[in-house]
């Protein structure tokens, strides 16, 4: 997710009800949408910890290998394109009508692919052949992700997609804490005892275990098929032939949604900042202080982001649901943005001022870190209810998630170059320059539908 959407609100930020459901179409089983509290944190686990070993843990073990900033940066990012590219064959997707099998087997294939690739560690290769794993896992990933988010913008009604919205923040960026923080750890203790290879191989194989239990879980929980109103459903392709017949008019719908390029461009923006910046954290965390880091082991920048940053970012990802719950997206975004921008002033400290005191740094990454899931709220729910509505909602959620990751992974794949050539702070001066894009589009969007707020009854 590594992966929402808002809603939109009147001039007079009334709330206005959504439409009541009109149940199943005809002959179509009810999902079972009764407890989606036991399958919701799950899912989005799932989703998030791939995501997150693909984009930011990957970092830390070719630099356990290793390897230069520039080319960790750029390798790191290039394996994560399966995430952009999705929408290619999310309109195949759509054919499924029991879409928790494909969420079940691709969790099992991604437990399994990591496996393979706790193997490839120990190859002469090992550099070419992880990378080629790292690559497949985000193929399954993203595939998996189409099809989660498939599940959740059609069992779900939009006021219940705004009740959740904050647990399923949370748990996605459990899985990433978890990621970053617990199995960085457990990788940095092990690689003072066993080794970097044994360390990493070890890292891989639990996480892989992880998945496989996940799938397993989700054979019992997961909703079996799709609510979809008859109005949304009556444009569906039926077979292969018709998917490919009518790509070109998913593709059509998209681009020919209201303000769609107002849309396109907050989707994108939103989290430039966060692109320049979130790979070159952890390198500059590891690197020297001689080169201008702070000279922490692999363990150090584990605790930093297990232990204070799991329970920041939690806490700011359901704060942020809260508020969008109370006010509506439309009147907490530039909060919301704030929130999620601000916060990279740490870094800049911690690079200027070179702490050795590991408090400060846990400090630093704490309110960036609660910050950040404060803020991270609002592109989710924004794709999910300004983006994803129409009779496409899988692919065009996809397509959303696919050009959110563009703007992310677009300046993340070209940042440790320009980290080696500014240096580590003004490296960190240049990411809150790239904020101002983000508040740009945060303050200009329009919205096209309706906030959805949740009564403190409710909620």
């Amino acid at each position: 997710m590594e992966c929402s959407g808002p809603m939109s609100a009147s001039a007079a930020e009334k709330l206005v009800e959504p439409p009541a459901d009109s149940g199943p179409p005809q002959g179509t089983a009810p999902a079972d949408t009764s407890s989606p509290g036991k399958w919701i944190p799950t899912l989005y686990f799932a989703e998030g910890l791939p995501n997150v070993v693909t984009v930011v843990v990957s970092v830390l073990m070719y630099k356990s290998m290793g390897l230069g900033d520039g080319e960790i940066a750029f390798f790191t990012s290039l394996i994560t394109y399966p995430w952009i590219l999705k929408p290619l064959w999310s309109p195949l997707l759509e054919l499924v009508d029991n879409k928790k099998r494909i969420v079940v087997l691709t969790q099992l294939f991604g437990g399994l692919l990591f496996g393979l690739l706790a193997l490839a560690i120990t190859s002469d290769q090992r550099v070419g052949l992880t990378l080629a794993f790292f690559g497949l896992i985000a193929f399954i990933s993203a595939t998996h992700d189409i099809v989660a988010d498939g599940i959740y913008v059609s069992v779900l009604d939009s006021k219940t997609q705004a009740r959740y919205v904050g647990i399923q923040g949370a748990a996605y960026n459990i899985a990433k804490f978890l990621a970053t923080g617990g199995f960085v750890i457990m990788a940095g203790k092990l690689e003072e005892s066993y080794g970097v290879n044994t360390a990493w191989m070890s890292v891989m194989v639990a996480i892989g275990l992880v998945m496989i239990l996940i799938s397993a879980w989700h054979t019992r929980t997961l909703p079996s098929s799709t609510v979809t109103s008859a109005g949304d459903d009556q444009d569906k392709p039926k077979t292969v032939a018709e998917v490919f017949s009518s790509f070109g008019h998913v593709v059509k719908t998209f681009f020919e949604k209201k303000n769609i390029w107002w849309g396109i461009a907050f989707i994108c923006l939103f989290r430039f900042s966060e692109g320049n910046q979130v790979k070159i954290v952890p390198l500059f965390m590891r690197a020297t202080r001689e080169a201008g880091g702070l000279g922490l082991t692999t363990a150090d920048v584990g605790i930093a982001y297990g232990l204070f940053g799991s329970a920041a970012f939690v806490c700011g990802s359901l704060a942020g649901g809260m508020l969008i719950s109370k006010r509506g997206l439309r009147r907490s975004l530039l909060i919301l943005c704030a929130a999620f921008n601000v916060p990279n002033v740490c870094y800049l400290f911690l690079a200027t001022v070179r702490p050795e005191s590991l408090w400060m740094v846990n400090g630093a990454v704490l309110i960036e870190t609660f910050g950040y899931g404060f803020g991270f709220v609002a592109i989710t729910l924004f794709m999910m209810q300004q983006i994803a509505p129409g009779p496409y909602k899988m692919a065009h959620y996809a397509f959303g998630t696919a050009v959110m990751f563009l703007g992310f992974l677009a300046p993340s794949s070209f940042s440790g170059y320009i980290a080696e050539s500014l240096g580590y702070q003004m490296h960190f001066v240049w990411v809150l320059v790239a904020t101002i894009p983000s508040f740009y589009v945060a303050w200009k969007v329009p919205f096209n539908h309706p906030d959805v707020l949740v009564s403190s009854d409710e909620s």
